[in-house]
């Protein structure tokens, strides 16, 4: 239970939910190092402008289901540098940009040079109506883990500022009845476990901000029935996985139980399914095209790599995307959920 590359710790031992708000969201927390978080790793609004095209084709059809109103907000959780939002200004119809209010939201600090449209928020707003996308935010809610200890029970896992880990006490409470209800476990040394409880009350938050629309979670996932034994909480640094050192020299993420932060009449998607209702296809141009447009065929064929990537099995395709609409009907928006939909379990059964 020990990363053995770091040097001793400066702090006591505590939870890594409670290192890693310090470690990403404090005065010198990763996410308000100045590079900023492209410079660490890729999401899929890096990997394609195909990407916040997709999302600007979901907030127009999302714009028809509730009627065109006067303004229809799009609120970006877990902004970054404002990368999405930008692109899904850019990539809508000029009649529906104008009704757009744009809102990302963010903890560091607003980037320069952003556009003026967008409101810069540490919160989301409340009451508004249109389209709520977080892309890769719940993964960077931290928190705690625990690992199954010799005798059976399961205990928190601390850690100091090093990276150090060592034994807490027994989890109970609710953290216990999330346990139990969502990422059951075996008796069996060493396993280990991630409580999602703070995401799913991080997710809930979200969506209290829409008085009618759709909340979206895409997000490195896993369901009930295929928790990873060992967990999934890791680190990256300059593009590269590296070992989760909370000291804020490092992302620090860990997979996301969408199906437990799902509520009422939710979908959850595999993003290959989800990008490619939107109009987001990896095949391949006719050859035909490059004897009559050659230049034509080189952007089709660059779109259709790009495409390939933000839908590939083993890769970002299999990211999960939770829709959650409040107060319209999911398929009036979302019409293909229906034949796409990965199973939520039913919250109340026991």
């Amino acid at each position: 239970m020990t990363n053995d590359n770091t040097e001793a710790g400066t702090r006591a031992p505590r939870g890594w939910r409670e290192a890693t708000e310090a470690a990403l969201y404090g005065p010198d927390g990763f996410y308000r190092r100045p590079e900023g978080p492209a410079a660490h790793f890729r999401t899929s609004v890096h990997a394609s402008p195909l990407y916040a095209a997709a999302v600007a084709r979901l907030l127009c059809r999302l714009d028809a289901a509730l009627g065109h109103p006067d303004e229809l907000a799009f609120v970006d959780m877990g902004a970054g540098r404002g990368e999405l939002t930008t692109g899904v200004l850019a990539a809508l119809p000029a009649e529906t940009a104008a009704r757009v209010r744009a809102y990302a939201v963010e903890r560091a600090e607003r980037p320069a040079g952003l556009d003026p449209r967008i409101e810069w928020r540490a919160a989301p707003p409340v009451g508004v109506a249109g389209l709520l996308f977080a892309n890769e935010w719940l993964d960077n809610v931290p928190v705690d883990v625990v690992e199954v200890a010799p005798d059976g029970t399961p205990r928190l896992v601390l850690v100091d500022d090093a990276g150090h880990e060592s034994p807490g006490g027994r989890v109970e409470g609710p953290d216990a009845d999330w346990l139990a209800r969502w990422w059951p476990q075996d008796p069996e040394p060493g396993l280990r476990a991630e409580i999602g409880r703070s995401r799913d009350d991080a997710w809930a938050g979200a969506v209290k901000a829409l008085e009618r629309g759709l909340a979206v979670a895409a997000d490195y996932a896993h369901a009930r029935d295929a928790r990873p034994p060992f967990g999934t909480l890791t680190g990256f640094r300059a593009g590269r996985e590296t070992a989760p050192v909370p000291d804020g020299s490092c992302d620090i993420t860990a997979h996301v139980a969408l199906d437990a932060c799902a509520g009422e009449g939710a979908a959850l998607l595999a993003q290959r399914a989800a990008l490619g209702a939107l109009g987001v296809n990896g095949g391949r141009p006719p050859l035909t095209l490059a004897s009559s447009d050659p230049a034509g065929y080189v952007r089709a064929l660059a779109r259709a790599g790009e495409a390939a990537e933000l839908t590939a099995p083993g890769g970002l395709g299999d990211f999960g995307w939770l829709l959650q609409p409040v107060g319209v009907a999911l398929e009036a928006v979302f019409p293909e959920a229906a034949d796409l939909l990965v199973d939520v379990p039913d919250h109340e059964e026991e």
